[in-house]
């Protein structure tokens, strides 16, 4: 007899292009977003480019469906990314997980790694950025801008410098804080704009490289996610990570 929990995730309603990742017995997984994928549709019309073909409940955070003759099934969404980031992002089978997994983000207990591609060099190959960063909601839209706020850390590794002009550097991040857009305003504050970013980036060299390159995604990667977290009376070791896209080296 098959374990119904294999049903359960071989079920998956995914979106275009995301895959599982990883998951573990607990019922906690991680899947691999593309760019362009919403972690979650706010409105209807955003359904076709979320992360599941499924309902979403924006209150209860989680996506619903239902399998053969009305079973009903939920997935919990423990993190999101922005459209344009791709990597791993994390989800949760059962309700009671997805809190306790979320408590271990609000413990700043997750650790998550980071690669960007970006215009221009670090003046040092490791450095920790730690700034202020002021975020305003405005209904479904986020701003956020360096000066005031709240504190936001990170650590800035060069993985990578090119050599051609305009010059491009892969770096890898690892942020200590989770601000909205941190290390998009991080990136950008240093004279180190994300390749693409639309909203915090340099929109002539955007547009340069979109024209050479024929694409005008964002390169933010979530690489790595890693954490223990305790369930059910027991303690659990989780990690996932997704590959990073071949076009992120393409250009260097």
């Amino acid at each position: 007899m098959s374990d119904p929990r294999d049903r359960f995730w071989a079920g998956l309603p995914l979106g275009n292009g995301v895959c599982l990742l990883e998951r573990d017995g607990q019922g906690l997984a991680a899947l691999d977003k593309p760019a362009g994928v919403l972690s979650h549709p706010n409105v209807a019309a955003d359904a076709p480019r979320a992360l599941l073909k499924a309902r979403y409940d924006l209150d209860g955070e989680f996506y619903e469906w239902f399998e053969g003759v009305g079973v009903p099934r939920r997935l919990w969404l423990l993190n999101r990314l922005d459209s344009a980031t791709s990597g791993v992002i994390l989800a949760a089978a059962d309700g009671a997980l997805a809190a306790a997994v979320k408590a271990e983000f609000k413990r700043k207990e997750v650790r998550k790694i980071y690669q960007a591609l970006v215009f221009g060099t670090p003046r040092e190959p490791a450095q920790v950025w730690r700034d202020r960063i002021s975020v305003e909601k405005r209904g479904e839209r986020i701003r956020s801008s360096a000066g005031g706020g709240v504190p936001a850390e990170c650590a800035m590794r060069v993985v990578r410098a090119g050599r051609g002009e305009p010059r491009l550097t892969l770096v890898r991040l690892e942020p200590r804080t989770g601000r909205s857009h941190q290390l998009r305003v991080q990136c950008a504050k240093r004279g180190l704009p994300i390749v693409g970013d639309q909203t915090y980036g340099e929109f002539r060299l955007n547009r340069e490289f979109a024209k050479r390159a024929r694409t005008k995604r964002m390169f933010l990667h979530s690489l790595e996610t890693s954490f223990s977290y305790a369930f059910a009376g027991q303690n659990h070791n989780f990690r996932a990570a997704s590959p990073l896209p071949a076009e992120f080296e393409a250009f260097l």
